[in-house]
């Protein structure tokens, strides 16, 4: 039974690892960057009654972004149905950066009113402890070291190219 257990979290770990180093990468940017909206007065006010909803409604909160990109990958698929493969992976993409941005951004403003609903406070920091350590075994590895010297001696050497400019 161990074996299975074990067999059955590397296999969950492999099949999230993808998808969690991309939250991973456009999570922060991408929430800083809805930020900036809170700008408008409309959207500052807007972010204030999510920051102020009950937990509950806090978490309900979340099927806005379902709900408003739902259409986007409905036609995506639409696309991909009548050969339009190129277009559905690009509108897949974008709904995916633009749901990643509007989700990161939510969390930021729900996550206090979560953290008093008892299940979710409970899981959370085990779910994030698992993640942060796949993280860390992702960071040591051999292709995530050099995809990480690639792309500094890029930054370098578009940094030098702009100097040069």
């Amino acid at each position: 039974m161990r074996i299975l257990k074990k067999l059955l979290r590397a296999i969950a770990a492999a099949l999230l690892v993808p998808l969690l180093l991309f939250e991973e990468w456009g999570w922060e940017p991408l929430a800083a960057l809805v930020a900036r909206l809170a700008r408008l007065p409309l959207w500052a006010r807007l972010e204030a009654a999510v920051r102020a909803l009950p937990p509950w409604a806090a978490l309900l909160v979340f099927l806005v972004p379902v709900v408003m990109l739902l259409p986007f990958k409905l036609l995506a698929l639409l696309l991909l149905g009548r050969g339009h493969a190129t277009s559905a992976v690009l509108l897949l993409v974008g709904a995916k950066v633009t749901g990643t941005a509007i989700v990161a951004r939510l969390f930021q403003l729900v996550e206090p009113a979560l953290m008093r609903i008892p299940l979710f406070a409970r899981w959370y920091p085990r779910w994030k402890l698992w993640k942060d350590r796949v993280y860390a075994h992702v960071r040591e590895s051999a292709p995530w070291r050099m995809a990480r010297q690639l792309k500094n001696g890029i930054r370098r050497w578009w940094r030098a190219l702009r100097r040069a400019g």
